[in-house]
């Protein structure tokens, strides 16, 4: 059995099939299906149930690519994983979710459904926690939103922090200013800030106070009006430290809290905020709790494994 697909044009081709057809060679390996490419015609043959997994698929990337979206490797094999899953889904609602951001990077985009509820949920509630392992995206969408937000003038700063207590040591006894002291800690909000900013406009945003970046502790007594606000690494802050920075959520904000709470540096035995936080906080409406897993994960597809390995280890 074979199902022939027709494409409008060489350039929708190419950004279909990938560099020397690598798009395609997943596909066939993923579903079990022969591709075959002559110009803009896809035939595709095997049997018939993955013959229509596979063209199912292909008619969400074609609906993503002539709505005006894009489609790289990585969205690629994100669809293969969501649509072996689930043949029903719809990746246009995902892919072409665009957040703009500033011009270096001019559209971040959720790959994965996860991802998108996560990114819907902080555009419709002014307290968001994002939970999950490392390479979900937590942190990397919580700060397009806020630039989006930053940009559309819906809030006039962001302010990103994040408990510092890897080292061990108390920030006043580290040399250097304040802004050299909390760097280190605050690599990653940083590393995420750069991949959407020039550099020069991040410095005179800091200069000129519309972005802050201060360690957790920093923010006691304070009230955040007109702020989007991440706190990143959330579950190493305690429950004390966590009711601290919610109740400083002023007029026309909006709060992002991140973590992994089975990645707590806290001494043994003492109780992360982030699960605190979850136990008590998760009736109240406007607050959002979203639980990402390694099906989010959209570093290197070994990184799945890992997470998964792990995950099956402690079981």
């Amino acid at each position: 059995m074979e199902k022939v697909l027709e494409l409008h044009s060489n350039d929708e081709a190419r950004q279909l099939f990938g560099k020397c057809d690598e798009n395609l060679r997943l596909i066939e390996s993923s579903f079990g299906v022969k591709i075959t490419a002559r110009g803009e015609r896809l035939t595709i043959s095997g049997p018939k149930r993955a013959i229509e997994k596979s063209a199912g698929l292909f008619d969400e990337l074609l609906s993503v690519l002539r709505r005006g979206g894009t489609i790289k490797r990585d969205e690629i094999a994100y669809s293969v994983k969501s649509f072996k899953k689930d043949p029903h889904v719809k990746l246009q609602g995902i892919y072409l979710d665009r957040i703009d951001v500033s011009s270096k990077r001019q559209f971040v985009t959720p790959k994965t459904k996860g991802q998108k509820r996560y990114v819907d949920a902080i555009r419709e509630h002014d307290i968001v926690f994002g939970m999950g392992p490392a390479g979900t995206g937590k942190t990397y969408l919580a700060m397009a939103m806020a630039v989006n937000a930053l940009k559309k003038h819906e809030v006039n700063r962001i302010i990103l922090t994040r408990p510092a207590i890897e080292a061990g040591e108390s920030l006043g006894y580290l040399p250097g200013t304040l802004y050299e002291k909390v760097t280190p800690y605050l690599r990653p909000l940083y590393d995420a800030l750069y991949d959407m900013m020039e550099v020069n406009r991040i410095h005179d945003f800091i200069d000129r106070g519309i972005i802050e970046v201060a360690p957790l502790a920093y923010m006691r007594g304070r009230t955040l009006n007109d702020s989007f606000i991440i706190l990143d690494e959330a579950q190493n802050s305690t429950p004390d430290q966590m009711k601290m920075f919610l109740t400083r959520l002023g007029f026309d904000s909006k709060t992002v809290i991140t973590g992994d709470a089975t990645q707590s540096d806290l001494p043994s035995g003492k109780e992360s905020g982030l699960s605190h936080a979850q136990k008590i906080l998760k009736n109240i409406k406007g607050i959002q709790f979203i639980n990402f897993t390694g099906e989010d994960v959209v570093r290197h597809p070994l990184v799945q494994e890992i997470i998964r390995a792990y995950e099956r280890g402690s079981s």
